[in-house]
């Protein structure tokens, strides 16, 4: 497949033209996990931060929360609610949601049935600080019928009893909340540098460490990468089209671990400029969504001579995904490439990559990740690339990151080796973000 740079200037015309969406909409919801707590215990203040939006959310959750307390004279007690389990920083994909949680100690003076708000939020709580055995809401259960208060308004009379059918149909749970406002700023508001850093930085491609011994040599292949978001937007929740802009950055190693002195058989440096929107449009019901990537990425090995390496192109990325209702997402993004520029020491390069990167993947919330690359070139010239993943959080281990197999064949191992065939190989490490 041959694609020239007019014809792909052409595509970029189209996705520019293409570069809108309706309103983005995300939020978060809180709630205590408690109904009653005495003076000096510890309740759990929970939130679900959620992203209907279309591009995916950073959002570094606060260390403390300030927590207002009020008895039912309206007197009100001030604390702090302590982040749980260490960072809060986390990246939140279009259409999912995470949780996040703190602590906090019910100050000794308070007392009785207490509104407690999250302060800055429009969020309004309750717990019942008196003892059990004299609580009025938690000691005490509630035997009336469930009525329609809105009856009343318009019939001019008391609150009609609804129907058993009713209620039970309507499966109200405690564990649900108001809906969130939207208005709620996502980001946080620290003007410190290192804060805005750290909100600009987030995954690209897989960052991971296999090893494995193929053929009779040991060896590991190793990946970082990252990417950072240009222009801070003000509106974090609906940026702008400049808001989405990035730099890229992947470097790719293969380590020779048989060899006496243990080197690099070659390494890529893949610097990028692009822009990417997570969620252009999204089907009715929500559960399929459009996304795009485009830009321009250049890859070389930094060697000189005849070991030399470089390629530039073009390209245009379009992700189609679809949202399971179990929790799953899977993803479907063709990568469609025009090289320019990439000097007489690879000329060929396209025979053995090709122009398109056949990209599929299925992702479970914190689950099992599958991901799989093809790559078609001519004359029969193919590589195929699959991993798996499984989070350490779901083994004995308990630990951060995944359990990570990955495997390849075909051409294109490295950039050095771009036009050599290799056999299978399999190796197994550890992913940070597969």
């Amino acid at each position: 497949m041959a694609i020239s740079l007019k014809h792909f200037s052409g595509m970029l015309l189209l996705s520019a033209a293409l570069l809108g969406s309706g309103p983005a909409l995300g939020g978060i919801t809180y709630k205590l996990e408690q109904a009653h707590a005495s003076a000096g215990e510890t309740v759990d203040i929970t939130a679900v931060l959620f992203n209907d939006g279309d591009n995916a959310l950073e959002y570094t959750a606060p260390k403390n929360l300030v927590v207002q307390w009020r008895n039912q004279n309206g007197q009100p007690i001030r604390s702090l609610a302590y982040l749980a389990g260490g960072g809060g920083s986390v990246t939140v994909p279009v259409n999912t949601f995470v949780k996040l949680a703190w602590k906090a100690v019910v100050p000794s003076t308070v007392h009785g049935l207490q509104a407690v708000n999250i302060e800055g939020t429009p969020t309004m709580l309750a717990l019942d600080t008196s003892p059990l055995d004299k609580s009025a809401i938690a000691g005490t259960a509630a035997d009336v019928p469930v009525v329609d208060a809105g009856a009343a308004r318009v019939q001019g009379q008391t609150d009609p009893v609804l129907p058993t059918n009713v209620v039970v149909a309507a499966g109200a749970s405690p564990n649900q909340g108001p809906a969130p406002n939207n208005s709620v700023a996502m980001a946080s508001s620290s003007s410190d540098g290192f804060d805005r850093f750290r909100n600009a930085i987030s995954p690209y491609e897989p960052i991971y460490f296999d090893a494995g011994r193929n053929h009779g040599r040991t060896d590991a292949r190793f990946q970082i990468s990252f990417k950072y978001r240009l222009f801070q937007p003000k509106d974090p929740i609906n940026p702008d089209f400049i808001d989405n802009f990035y730099l890229g950055y992947t470097q790719t190693s293969l380590w020779d671990l048989s060899a006496e002195s243990h080197p690099f058989v070659d390494t890529s440096f893949k610097p990028s400029l692009f822009w990417r929107k997570d969620a252009l449009f999204f089907s009715p019901e929500k559960s399929a969504f459009l996304g795009l990537a485009t830009g321009v990425e250049h890859e070389s090995n930094g060697k000189d001579g005849d070991d030399s390496r470089a390629i530039n192109f073009g390209y245009i990325q379009p992700e189609f995904n679809y949202r399971f209702d179990g929790g799953g997402t899977l993803t479907f993004a063709p990568k469609i490439k025009a090289y320019f520029g990439s000097g007489d020491k690879n000329p060929d390069y396209a025979d053995y990559a090709g122009h398109v990167d056949w990209k599929l993947r299925f992702a479970q919330d914190n689950g099992l990740v599958l991901s799989g690359l093809y790559r078609q070139g001519t004359a029969g010239r193919n590589s195929t690339q699959i991993e798996a993943a499984w989070p350490l959080r779901r083994t004995f281990l308990n630990m951060n990151g995944y359990l990570h197999v990955q495997y390849f064949k075909g051409y294109g191992e490295t950039i050095l080796g771009y036009n050599q065939k290799v056999g299978s190989q399999f190796r197994v490490g550890l992913a940070l973000i597969p």
